[in-house]
C-alpha cells in the first residue's frame, strides 16, 4: 500500500490527493475554481464538494470569472434550484461578487496568479508534518491573504478558508512527510 496522507481514503479524495492537492497552480481559471469551491465548502466536508465538483464546473461555466461576474438574478435563481451544487444563497452571491473582485485584481496585477503568489514569495512553503493532526487551520500568510481579499471585496475568504485554498493550490506543501507526494512535490 502506498503511504499517503490519512485524509485521502475514498474514490474521490484519493485521486484528488494524488494528482492535485498541493500541486502549485498558476492558472487563473483554476485558481478561481478553487477560490469558489473552498468558499462553498465552508461548514461542509471537502468530500461533499468533490462529489459536486463536476456539476459546479458545468453550471459555473467552467469557472470563467469573466462569465461568472456577469451572472444576474435569473442565473442565480437557477443555481439556487440546482441540487448538484451547494444551494446556499450567500455562497452563490459570494461566487459572483468574488468573480467581479477577481477581475479587478487581474486588472491591477496582470493575473490573479501574480497577486496571490506574492504572499509566499512566489514559492510554496514546505512544512514537515508527521500527521494531519499537526496541520494548522490558519497561518500568518492565510491571515494576510484573508485580510487583503476582504479589503478588495471578496467574501467567504476567512483565514481558515484561505489556508485550505493555499493547501489546494500548492502554496504550501502540507503532505505528511511519509506521504509519497511530499517528496514528489519538493521539485
Amino acid at each position: 500500500m502506498t503511504d499517503r496522507c490519512a485524509w485521502a481514503k475514498n474514490e474521490l479524495s484519493i485521486p484528488y490527493h494524488d494528482q492535485e492537492w498541493g500541486v502549485p497552480v498558476h492558472d487563473d481559471r483554476l485558481l478561481f475554481e478553487f477560490l469558489v469551491l473552498e468558499g462553498a465548502q465552508a461548514g461542509l466536508s471537502w468530500d461533499t464538494i468533490l462529489r459536486k465538483r463536476a456539476r459546479y464546473r458545468e453550471v459555473f461555466d467552467n469557472f470563467d470569472p469573466a462569465v461568472v461576474a456577469r451572472y444576474g438574478k435569473r442565473k442565480v435563481n437557477a443555481l439556487l434550484r440546482d441540487a448538484g451544487i451547494v444551494r446556499n444563497r450567500l455562497k452563490i452571491a459570494a461566487a459572483v461578487g468574488n468573480a467581479q473582485a477577481f477581475l479587478k485584481v487581474v486588472e491591477e496585477f496582470g493575473s490573479f496568479d501574480a497577486y496571490i503568489w506574492q504572499f509566499t514569495g512566489g514559492r510554496p512553503r514546505v512544512n514537515a508534518w508527521r500527521t494531519s493532526k499537526e496541520l494548522p487551520a490558519r497561518t500568518a500568510e492565510s491571515d494576510a491573504i484573508s485580510k487583503d481579499l476582504k479589503r478588495r471585496g471578496f467574501r467567504f475568504v476567512g483565514s481558515t478558508i484561505c489556508y485550505a485554498f493555499m493547501q489546494a493550490v500548492g502554496m504550501v506543501n502540507d503532505h505528511a512527510i511519509d506521504c509519497f507526494r511530499y517528496t514528489q512535490l519538493l521539485g
